[in-house]
């Protein structure tokens, strides 16, 4: 299991509540089971791209986007590792089910 560590300040985005960095969720408050579960999901999507490959398609796909986009948030809400993590947060269970690399 993951830990989460609570901190004072996501770096890259005051908006955002939580991050996850391979094995640890970083967190500025509480996170609702919900919260908790967006970010469980990225701790499996991490694991399977061997964490560094993660966050270089990540940020790619992200500067992709903003280009695309020409807004930052919407580039960040249709990255598909966050489309699969807020699509899926409510079912509680989707871990147990998840297909590898089905991201979406």
């Amino acid at each position: 299991m993951p830990k989460i560590l609570k901190i004072k300040r996501i770096p890259f985005g005051k908006d955002f509540l939580a991050l996850t960095l391979g094995e640890f969720i970083l967190a500025k408050e509480p996170l609702s089971p919900t919260a908790v579960n967006h970010e469980l999901i990225h701790v499996a999507q991490q694991r399977e791209l061997l964490y560094i490959p993660f966050f270089i398609w990540y940020g790619i796909e992200w500067l992709v986007l903003c280009v695309r986009y020409r807004d930052r948030i919407k580039a960040y809400y249709n990255i598909r590792f966050e489309k699969e993590a807020y699509r899926h947060q409510g079912d509680l269970s989707y871990l147990k089910y998840r297909k590898h690399y089905h991201y979406q």
